[in-house]
């Protein structure tokens, strides 16, 4: 026996195309807008950096080119200026 699927169950299954972020907001996170979103809505958490600090927020990028000890050595070093 076959079930035909409804036109709605298709839909729902067929990949989304949301495309890709293109600018990084200033919170640094790419900005990349999502149809249908509810921001309101308690489960989305529309401001996840709220009450957190500038050294908090501060992006840290691993450099690939760096071993694990230089990059710690690096760090370090900064640290002391």
């Amino acid at each position: 026996m076959t079930t035909k699927k409804t036109e709605a169950e298709d839909t729902a299954k067929k990949a989304a195309y949301i495309a890709p972020a293109d600018k990084v907001d200033t919170s640094g996170a790419p900005q990349q807008i999502v149809p249908d979103v509810d921001l309101d809505h308690p489960a989305v958490d529309n401001d996840p950096r709220a009450g957190t600090t500038v050294e908090q927020n501060q992006i840290d990028f691993n450099d690939p080119t760096l071993t694990g000890q230089e990059a710690v050595e690096k760090s370090l070093a900064e640290q002391a200026k």
